[in-house]
C-alpha cells in the first residue's frame, strides 16, 4: 500500500501537468534517446549532492559537538563565547556565507578554495550552530542522578562524557540529528550558485540547452522528494533499532 502511494505520490505532478499540449515531455522521456541522456545528465548530479551533503553534515557535528560543550560550562566567559557563535552564524544566510566562504576566503586569507570546499565550508559552518544548540539540549536532558552516579565512580570530565553522557545524549538527538541531515539535503542546492555540479546546477544547465523548464524542474522535484523520502526511511529505521535496543 505503502509503495502504491509513493508511485501515485511521485507520478501526479506528471499527470496533471500532462494535460497541457505546450508541455513537451520528450526532453525528459525514458523513452526517447535524447529524454534518456538528459536524465542521465540530471542523475549525475546526485553523487555530488550526496557527497557535498554527508561530508557537510559530518563536519558539522563534529564542530557542534565542540561549539556545544563551552555552553554547558560553569564558566560564564565560556557560554559567553558558545553563545556569540551560535547567535552570529544563525543570523547569516546560508546563500551568503556560501559567496562569503568562496570569494571572500582567497581575499582574507590568501588561500585558493574549491567550489566543493567552499560549499562544504559554508554548509558545515552553517549547520554547526543548530547542531550545538541540539546536542546542548541533548546533554542537558541527561538525568543529574546519572552525572552523580559517574561521580561516585571516580570518572573524569572526558570518561563521564564519553562513556554516561553522550552515549544517552546521542540517542536523544539521534531524530533532530536526522532533521539536519534532509535539512543539508535540500540547502546543498544552494552551493549551485557558485558552479557546483550538483542536481540543481545541473538542472539548470540543462533548462539552458533545452528550454523547457517547468518539464526539468518537475523531474528536480522528484529527484529531490525520492532522496529526502529514502533519507528520512533510513533516520526513522535507526531510530527503532536504538530504540528496540534499548529494551
Amino acid at each position: 500500500m505503502g509503495a502504491t502511494r509513493l508511485a501515485l505520490l511521485l507520478s501526479g505532478p506528471l499527470l496533471l501537468s500532462g494535460c497541457s499540449g505546450n508541455l513537451k515531455w520528450y526532453v525528459v522521456s525514458p523513452m526517447t534517446d535524447a529524454g534518456r541522456a538528459n536524465l542521465l545528465f540530471l542523475l549525475g548530479g546526485l553523487k555530488y549532492t550526496l557527497l557535498l551533503s554527508f561530508t557537510a553534515i559530518v563536519i558539522s557535528v563534529f564542530v557542534g559537538l565542540l561549539v556545544a560543550l563551552p555552553g554547558i560550562s560553569g564558566n560564564r566567559g565560556l557560554r559567553a563565547c558558545n553563545r556569540v557563535y551560535v547567535e552570529c552564524v544563525r543570523a547569516v544566510p546560508i546563500l551568503v556565507l556560501i559567496l562569503w566562504v568562496y570569494y571572500g576566503l582567497p581575499i582574507v586569507m590568501g588561500i585558493s578554495v574549491s567550489v566543493f570546499w567552499a560549499g562544504v565550508i559554508a554548509l558545515a559552518l552553517s549547520d554547526s550552530a543548530f547542531e550545538a544548540e541540539i546536542f546542548r539540549a541533548g546533554i542537558q536532558s541527561i538525568e543529574r542522578g546519572q552525572l552523580e552516579a559517574a561521580d561516585s565512580l571516580g570518572l573524569g570530565y572526558v570518561d563521564r562524557m564519553r562513556y554516561v553522557v553522550l552515549p544517552q545524549a546521542i540517542k536523544r538527538v539521534l531524530p533532530p540529528l536526522g532533521n539536519q541531515l534532509v535539512y543539508m539535503l535540500k540547502m546543498s542546492s544552494l552551493v549551485s550558485i557558485i558552479g557546483m555540479e550538483e542536481l540543481t546546477r545541473r538542472a539548470n544547465e540543462l533548462v539552458t540547452a533545452e528550454y523547457r523548464p517547468l518539464e526539468v524542474y518537475t523531474v528536480l522535484v522528484l529527484e529531490y522528494l525520492v532522496l529526502i523520502l529514502i533519507v528520512s526511511s533510513g533516520v526513522r529505521w535507526m531510530e527503532r533499532r536504538m530504540s528496540d535496543e534499548e529494551r
